[in-house]
């Protein structure tokens, strides 16, 4: 049985109870096990044979040059169904996240480990960031963070979540009154980054570090992180708000979060001591939740 959703709201024992948390998030094998293939050659007696395989799989051998390449020597080939210039077109992520959601819902899918994480920070209108190294539009990732707002939140969760986004509005001395649900949730959604940090979209915004970023998920990660990470510093600082702040970040590919780990404690840590960053590796489906790391300027 679900918890009453009652006890998730935020404002109920006052402000100045508030905790502010932030959450960065992977989606692929992180949020949800999406159906997605990359279409691979390996590497057989002799000659090389066409062989997809899923993210997860990926995460394992991508390193492995010398039995796996891409299919025909082209990522473009590889990652057709990861790009909107494929055959899907700008429909191939919310086509898959589709899926993916259908099997979790239905009970025939186990939850990838930051699912309810992620649940949880929509239900408590906290702040997050989808960083996946796919190449989709922001609008598209949106699309799908849409879709499971309407399908993975009950009816009670969904109202809860306006109720404690209008909550923050007023805390941060914003006058939600007046405004509709709809306009209220559009507004928080609008606050969000949804970054796919191999699209033109991205790469562009990277500038010349976009070069290197393309051939690069952990080094166009870090940008991400560094964009939000000062979004949330900005949106902080404009309002005077005094209350800590802890941002979170979940990936299951353990380069990406070794990447991230490193960055966390040379850069942001020490340029922003009075935030509390926590790194989640969800590598092992097995360990619920993830390895915990706490990232903190001494």
């Amino acid at each position: 049985m679900n918890p009453p959703v009652s006890s998730g709201a935020l404002f109920r024992d006052g402000p100045e109870q508030l905790q502010l948390k932030y959450f960065m998030f992977d989606w692929d094998d992180n949020i949800l096990h999406m159906p997605t293939k990359i279409h691979l050659d390996r590497r057989t007696a002799g000659c090389w044979e066409p062989y997809d395989v899923s993210t997860s799989e990926f995460a394992k051998i991508r390193r492995d040059t010398v039995n796996y390449r891409p299919r025909d020597g082209s990522w473009d080939a590889a990652l057709e169904d990861f790009y909107e210039s494929g055959s899907r077109g700008d429909d191939a992520f919310i086509e898959d996240v589709k899926v993916a959601l259908a099997a979790v819902l239905e009970g025939r899918e186990r939850p990838a480990p930051s699912f309810q994480r992620f649940k949880d920070a929509l239900i408590e209108s906290r702040l997050f960031a989808i960083i996946t190294a796919r190449s989709h539009a922001s609008r598209s990732i949106r699309r799908g963070v849409e879709y499971f707002i309407a399908r993975a939140l009950t009816d009670d969760e969904r109202r809860l979540m306006i109720a404690n986004q209008r909550g923050f509005m007023r805390y941060f001395d914003e006058n939600p009154d007046g405004l509709s649900d709809a306009e209220v949730l559009k507004r928080y959604l609008d606050l969000n980054h949804y970054s796919g940090v191999s699209s033109p979209e991205f790469l562009c915004k990277m500038g010349n570090e976009g070069e290197s970023g393309a051939e690069s998920p952990e080094r166009a990660k870090q940008f991400a992180i560094h964009q939000f990470v000062y979004h949330v510093v900005a949106l902080i600082r404009d309002r005077g708000a005094k209350h800590p702040v802890s941002i979170g970040f979940s990936d299951d590919d353990v380069h990406n979060v070794r990447a991230v780990e490193g960055y966390l404690r040379e850069a942001l840590a020490h340029a922003l001591p009075d935030f509390k960053f926590v790194v989640f590796d969800t590598s092992d489906s097995e360990l619920a939740g993830g390895r915990k790391v706490v990232i903190q300027h001494a």
